[in-house]
Order: structure tokens, then C-alpha cells, then sequence
């Protein structure tokens, strides 16, 4: 059995773009059905490979556009790999987009249960964390109002506090933090700190450097679909850093 709860292994990632200009929907099944659409190759990941022991914490830090998010799907399941293998032991609890998996016709209260069961929790475990949940959110009076009508911070507290109440063994955070006031980060922040000392994996992507540096022990360094270095955070975000300076003028 492997020492890792997540493992990815010279992984790829191709995306196909296309090179002509924007058709009308018949043109287009023309040119589908015809085999004259012309699409240009894009790796947004290339030979990468990453693993993580249980309980560890570990940023992933690069410029937009890197491959960052790609590599969170990508152990999340939601993209496949092209080339290479990925391996994750243990349920995951994903943070990646605002409102990702909440249906914006539905209650706070409704998606509250919905989100639960998509991460794996009983009902029963759904009833044992709701007020703990609505505490956390802080969103008790907008509880009976659908989600469409939730700003985009709203949205971002609910989703963090039922993915953390889910008690995950991997937690995969996307600039989770980046929204919000500070002192509901400062929470975040503090709740994930909770989960780490109990054994949760981190995996964890944010611009914030001063954040990656309180919450991740490890550091990954991501740019242009590769990884360019991996280990202690002090030591990679400082060969980030260099990386990303603007040099002086003569």
C-alpha cells in the first residue's frame, strides 16, 4: 500500500483550442460532421507529479494561468489526465469555485443538505452540523432565501463551512480565502488550522504568500504546466518570489 493519500504521476493535461473564427451553429455541425474543424493543441499540464502524505499541508503557488486550478481538478477527478496516472486515498472535500455545487433555485437551507450528501455526509450527519454550519457561515437570517440571490462572499462561507463540517480527510482549497472581510478569513483560516491538527491533508492555492506561509509547511512551485520545485514554503516562495521580481533599471 503506498505511503500516499495523494499521488499524481507525470500527469498531462491536453485541451484542444480552436483556430477558426467564431461559426454559427450550422456551420459549425458542418464542419464537425465533415472532420473540418481545426483545433490547436494546449498542455496545461506537462509530466507533473506531486504527493502527499497524510496530514500534510501544502501550498501551490504560481502566476495565473500556470496550471494551478487544473491541478486541483485533476486530483479532484473532475478533469483526466491525458498522459499519466492520478491516485487519491481518502474523501475529498473541494473548495475550487464560488457556488460550486450549489443550485441557485434552492435555499441556503436546501443546498445545505444538497452539498452534504455530494460530500459524502448521512442526513444524519447533515442535522448533527447545521447549526454549527449556519453559525460559521453567519448566515442564519438568509437561511429561507434561494442561492441566486446570495453575493459571491454569501456564497463562499456557506460552501467553506459545509465542505469543513464534512470532516474530510483532503481538503483542496482554491483561493478560498480571497473572499470574504478579514475577520472571516481570520475563521477560515483558524478552522483549517483545527482540521490539520486533527490529521487533515491540505492542499492549498492562494496568491496570498503570508497565507501560504501560516497554513502549509510545503511549497509547490507551478509555471507553465510544470513544476518547478517542491519543499520546504520558506525556501520555495522565496525562489518564487525572485522568479516573479521585476529587475531594476540601469
Amino acid at each position: 500500500m503506498s505511503q500516499y493519500v495523494i499521488e499524481v504521476n507525470d500527469a498531462w493535461v491536453r485541451f484542444n483550442l480552436a483556430m477558426q473564427k467564431p461559426m454559427s451553429a450550422k456551420e459549425y455541425f458542418y464542419a464537425l460532421t465533415h472532420r473540418e474543424l481545426l483545433f490547436q493543441e494546449f498542455f496545461a499540464l506537462r509530466g507533473v507529479s506531486l504527493r502527499m502524505q497524510a496530514g500534510e499541508s501544502m501550498g501551490l503557488v504560481g502566476r495565473n494561468g500556470s496550471g494551478k486550478s487544473t491541478l486541483l481538478k485533476l486530483i479532484t477527478g473532475i478533469l483526466r489526465p491525458y498522459r499519466g496516472t492520478v491516485r487519491v486515498d481518502g474523501r475529498i472535500a473541494p473548495l475550487l469555485e464560488l457556488g460550486a455545487g450549489f443550485d441557485g433555485e434552492l435555499t441556503g437551507r436546501e443546498n445545505i443538505t444538497m452539498n452534504g450528501l455530494i460530500l459524502g455526509m448521512s442526513k444524519r450527519d447533515i442535522a448533527a452540523a447545521f447549526d454549527d454550519i449556519v453559525d460559521f457561515s453567519g448566515l442564519k437570517d438568509f437561511l429561507d432565501v434561494p442561492i441566486k440571490n446570495y453575493s459571491s462572499g454569501m456564497k463562499a462561507r456557506l460552501g467553506f463551512a459545509v465542505a469543513t463540517s464534512a470532516h474530510p480527510d483532503i481538503l483542496i482549497a482554491d483561493e478560498v480565502l480571497s473572499t470574504g472581510d478579514k475577520a472571516f478569513q481570520a475563521r477560515c483560516e483558524g478552522r483549517i488550522e483545527e482540521m490539520l491538527s486533527g490529521g487533515t491533508t491540505l492542499l492549498f492555492v492562494s496568491h496570498s504568500a503570508a497565507s501560504v506561509q501560516r497554513l502549509c509547511r510545503k511549497a509547490a512551485w507551478i509555471n507553465e504546466g510544470q513544476i518547478m520545485m517542491t519543499g520546504d514554503t520558506r525556501e520555495v516562495l522565496a525562489a518564487y518570489d525572485e522568479s516573479t521580481a521585476v529587475p531594476a533599471k540601469g
